[in-house]
């Protein structure tokens, strides 16, 4: 069988309400496109009836698979979605919020020869339209900074939707370690200090419900992880 184009990688935690309509939007979508495509629901640790909505939907939908993981954690799910994935790209998009647009603009930028790796979906660069509340724009703006500063990183953003060349990337998402908030951050960082491209597309960032952690609670946690990363890298690139 011939493998697909595009693999779309969705973790789900806790979905059921969303679930079905947002991955037959999809689904409708990249029909409509006449796209050779997969979709990976990667469940993590669920105590609604997502797991069960997943294995309903992909007996209707031959392009869905549904890949179950015992934890509930966004990174290592996402992780094991694009090491799952067999597409030329991988995009990955939330439950909450996926963006079709973005998908068409990034897929010819990454199979385009001599394009950048990995293509982000920047919510904060020219153009883009983050009707997300304040507070949580505020805090991507300082997380973007931080890692601007700090760990040199050339894009706007590491956190949302983003399109990536599997078989350039795989390598580095077999050697991460971080997951919840901090897996795509840290494959993107070893990505472009391994001298690889990056770049990113302004989007419309419109979620289809509230956020599920409070920023007071992401806040410390995330900070901390940023420290263990920082020494990760530094080890790593002392190994070399």
């Amino acid at each position: 069988m011939t493998a697909p184009r595009v693999s779309i990688v969705m973790p789900a935690f806790n979905e059921a309400e969303i679930l079905a309509t947002t991955v037959k939007s999809v689904v409708d979508g990249l029909r409509a496109r006449g796209e050779h495509f997969e979709v990976l629901v990667v469940e993590n640790g669920s105590t609604d009836d997502t797991l069960s909505i997943a294995h309903q939907i992909a007996a209707e939908l031959p392009e869905v698979r549904v890949e179950h993981r015992d934890h509930a954690d966004y990174g290592r799910a996402l992780r094991a979605g694009l090491l799952d994935a067999t597409g030329e790209v991988v995009v990955n998009f939330d439950i909450d919020y996926f963006d079709l647009d973005f998908l068409d603009a990034a897929i010819g930028q990454v199979l385009a020869d001599g394009g950048p790796t990995i293509v982000v979906g920047s919510k904060r660069g020219e153009g883009a339209n983050d009707s997300r509340d304040p507070l949580r724009k505020f805090a991507t703006g300082v997380f973007g900074t931080i890692l601007r500063v700090v760990f040199g990183l050339r894009v706007s953003d590491t956190h949302g939707i983003k399109a990536m060349r599997r078989a350039v990337v795989e390598p580095y998402a077999q050697v991460c370690t971080f997951g919840q908030d901090l897996f795509d951050t840290e494959l993107i960082l070893r990505v472009e200090r391994a001298g690889l491209r990056t770049a990113e597309i302004p989007v419309e960032v419109h979620e289809l419900r509230p956020a599920r952690s409070s920023f007071l609670s992401r806040v410390p946690r995330t900070l901390r992880g940023l420290c263990r990363l920082r020494w990760a890298l530094w080890k790593a690139s002392r190994a070399r």
